[in-house]
């Protein structure tokens, strides 16, 4: 198994398209913190991660501390902590934006166009989100930034998944049988393959294992040096210093500070990654 699939087999995704919409300029929305979206699009999730695909036109993204990022056709702009932000036409537009009748639509689960704005140039845009597990996909996570952008138009793959996703949107909206389930995989297949475009494979890895090792620190007696090679280290010194980069303190510290918290219930577990096993 390669590096980013190995990582990713440890993080369950569930995906969905929420929003579809054809915005005449001067438009804007604001889209809350993921913990207020959650509830309206995937009440019960531990943890939302925020999308909008740019299908035709531009828009400007805002973040709160005034970071701002233009869009262009095939940009899919992700939020992985679920910042809260504005998206709109740009120039000449400015918060607070009408609601547009979004949250109704939201909340229908109505993936059909909105349309709405002030007449001018059109915009076209697809919304999503994943869900996950913020602790399982912390390797991924902890390394994104709070907004990034990437374009799905640069080969053959982002054009047949940019495609797919539009034609299901449409199926979808024609009350096709299965439409939304293949629609939520494809979602999911679009996050993937925008991580992969942003970050190296191999910081992934590193951050997974060193997760990995922490676990075995916390919950068994195993030696460093035993979990170093586990984990694919050469040297027990090697592995101390890339872990202390990771936690802020060294295997042994933290082994220390985290002593005996899995121990509360009066199990010990043995093992590492996905052999862990409970002796009572």
């Amino acid at each position: 198994m390669d590096a980013f699939s190995e990582i990713l087999s440890g993080v369950k995704l569930n995906g969905a398209v929420f929003f579809t919409a054809e915005f005449s300029a001067p438009w804007g929305f604001s889209t809350p913190a993921s913990r207020q979206m959650a509830a309206k699009v995937a009440p019960g999730a531990a943890h939302l991660v925020l999308y909008h695909l740019l299908i035709e036109g531009g828009a400007v993204i805002e973040m709160e501390d005034g970071e701002s990022i233009a869009l262009v056709p095939g940009d899919i702009v992700i939020f992985p902590h679920g910042d809260p932000h504005h998206m709109s036409s740009g120039k000449g537009t400015r918060p607070p934006f009408p609601n547009y009748g979004i949250t109704a639509k939201i909340k229908a689960r109505d993936l059909s166009p909105l349309r709405a704005g002030g007449g001018g140039a059109i915009s076209r845009f697809v919304c999503g989100y994943m869900t996950c597990d913020p602790h399982l996909s912390r390797p991924i996570l902890d390394g994104l930034p709070s907004v990034f952008k990437v374009n799905v138009r640069t080969d053959p793959s982002g054009h047949w998944l940019e495609g797919s996703i539009l034609h299901l949107v449409e199926e979808s909206v024609s009350g096709r049988v299965g439409s939304e389930a293949m629609l939520a995989k494809l979602s999911e297949a679009l996050f993937v393959d925008t991580l992969r475009r942003h970050e190296p494979p191999m910081t992934y890895l590193t951050r997974w294992r060193l997760q990995l090792a922490a676990q075995s620190l916390k919950k068994t007696s195993r030696g460093i040096a035993e979990i170093a090679t586990d984990i694919g280290y050469e040297s027990e010194a090697a592995f101390s210093r890339a872990f202390k980069r990771e936690f802020g303190q060294s295997p042994g510290r933290y082994r220390s500070d985290h002593k005996g918290v899995a121990n509360q219930n009066g199990q010990r577990t043995h093992g590492i990654g996905g052999n862990v096993s409970v002796v009572e």
